[in-house]
């Protein structure tokens, strides 16, 4: 398996992947508004492949503190895919460590995901709520766990907080709730 930036050729391959994941067209949409969505800048998304096969998929977009003026750079990941025949063979982790790697080695500081508390865990992310941030849109209580973050820089956690705002394909409620 090799991991390569997904450029704007690989489109075709990227909605492809987030369909059989998903097995709906809803996420592979949302990825489409996000690849074109100014606010989403800079992105990097990332596909898995098993031999010249895309088999995995992750997108990081640009977020930020609502009415912050401090510079602290900010990604949200989402989504995360990979086909069904490709699930559980730690594809999905490698893209996240990846993705991570290049987010920092770019100057990220913060990078949140709303997703599984027992997957994402995993992979070294905790419940934001309780560190002080909020999430774009109100979160259920018993999934306020979902909303997760991940420091890619040594105590930025406790010295910014606020809620957070992302890119606006995805500032909608209905990707907010469960």
């Amino acid at each position: 398996m090799y991991i390569r930036e997904a450029k704007d050729s690989k489109l075709n391959q990227v909605l492809y992947v987030e369909r059989l994941a998903f097995g709906q067209d809803e996420e592979a949409e949302l990825v489409r508004e996000l690849l074109i969505d100014p606010s989403a800048k800079p992105i990097l998304s990332l596909l898995a492949f098993k031999e010249d096969v895309a088999v995995g998929h992750i997108l990081f977009t640009t977020a930020h503190l609502e009415n912050s003026e401090n510079t602290t750079k900010i990604a949200l990941l989402a989504p995360l895919a990979v086909i069904p025949d490709a699930q559980n063979q730690g594809i999905g982790g490698k893209l996240i460590k990846r993705g991570l790697e290049t987010l920092s080695e770019s100057g990220v500081d913060l990078v949140f995901v709303l997703g599984y508390p027992e997957y994402y865990s995993k992979h070294g992310f905790k419940p934001a709520g309780c560190l002080g941030f909020e999430a774009s849109y109100p979160i259920a209580s018993e999934h306020s766990d979902a909303w997760m973050v991940q420091a890619l820089r040594p105590d930025v956690i406790g010295s910014v907080s606020g809620k957070v705002i992302c890119a606006d394909a995805i500032n909608k409620p209905k990707y907010w709730q469960e």
